[in-house]
């Protein structure tokens, strides 16, 4: 009896270790969830970028929420944002060779940096090294009047990557 009842409890502990287990990997339910936007650019080019989308909730973007001014952030939420290319693409000019990238974001008052990194297997931006760039261009910011709630990124035919994010818009180039 004392056999059928250890037996009976592991089976019971083990059942309910694997199903939160099994639901901690759903991130899904993470209070930023992850997003992937895709699309070929006229170009020819396929591009991809990976992230997590924070929302508002009501705080203070660049005060009691990322970004904030001279601060390297990830560019959304949880893991690092990861901008991926196919074929080379030109930005700004410079040259960024097919592959896949750490994409950060660095403000300072109306101006932003995008940086690509080749670190892009990291968790935020803790691990965040200078060293590690592939490139940085600056970006076009402007103040839009319908502000975004959950952060989202928009890739158009034409190369035009936006970055929307409460009453921010952060735009640039891709050819």
């Amino acid at each position: 009896m004392k056999k059928i009842f250890t037996i009976t409890l592991i089976i019971i502990c083990t059942s309910v270790s694997l199903q939160s287990f099994a639901q901690g990997d759903d991130k899904t339910k993470r209070p930023s969830p992850p997003s992937t936007i895709t699309q070929n650019i006229k170009r020819g080019a396929t591009i991809s970028i990976e992230y997590s989308q924070p929302s508002v909730k009501g705080r203070t973007i660049g005060k009691d929420l990322e970004p904030l001014d001279n601060k390297v952030w990830r560019t959304g939420a949880n893991e690092a944002t990861v901008f991926e290319t196919d074929r080379t693409l030109t930005i700004d000019g410079k040259k960024l060779p097919a592959g896949k990238y750490g994409l950060f974001t660095l403000f300072n008052g109306n101006d932003c940096t995008v940086i690509f990194n080749k670190t892009w297997n990291q968790w935020g931006a803790f691990s965040y090294k200078e060293a590690d760039d592939v490139l940085r261009i600056k970006a076009k910011v402007t103040t839009v009047s319908t502000p975004t709630e959950v952060m989202a990124f928009k890739i158009n035919h034409s190369g035009e990557i936006m970055l929307l994010w409460g009453n921010l818009q952060v735009s640039f180039m891709v050819n």
